[in-house]
């Protein structure tokens, strides 16, 4: 861990700020799929809704976020607006996030703890 003793507080205040708004963003299932997904190349809306299976209006919303974010940069190609990743910060946490919970995800299942049911699947 490296020492932070002497950091000036103000600066490690703002450098926080800008971390938990990221991390807030990345909070978001659907958004964090998004990225996961555009992280490992460009693609278009029509091939994010049918690799993740979100769907019109709630894609358009999550990709707006990114977009309000600077998470995402988009170009138009005809009809399709493509989309890939635009912070350098979003994309070494997503490497991060990779190796610590996707990189053998069946290991991770099998560990994960249990998710308490919700109160609508027991009526």
């Amino acid at each position: 861990m490296p020492d932070t003793s002497q950091l000036d507080v103000n600066a490690m205040r703002d450098a926080a700020s800008l971390a938990t708004a990221l991390m807030r963003v990345l909070a978001h299932e659907d958004r964090l799929l998004l990225l996961c997904q555009i992280s490992q190349r460009e693609l278009c809306v029509g091939e994010l809704e049918e690799r993740l299976d979100i769907h019109q209006p709630s894609l358009s919303q999550q990709l707006g976020v990114l977009r309000k974010q600077k998470l995402v940069a988009t170009r138009r190609e005809g009809k399709h607006i493509y989309y890939r990743i635009a912070d350098g910060k979003a994309l070494a946490l997503l490497e991060v996030l990779y190796e610590q919970f996707c990189r053998g995800a069946d290991e991770w299942a099998d560990s994960a703890p249990s998710t308490p049911a919700s109160p609508e699947a027991s009526s």
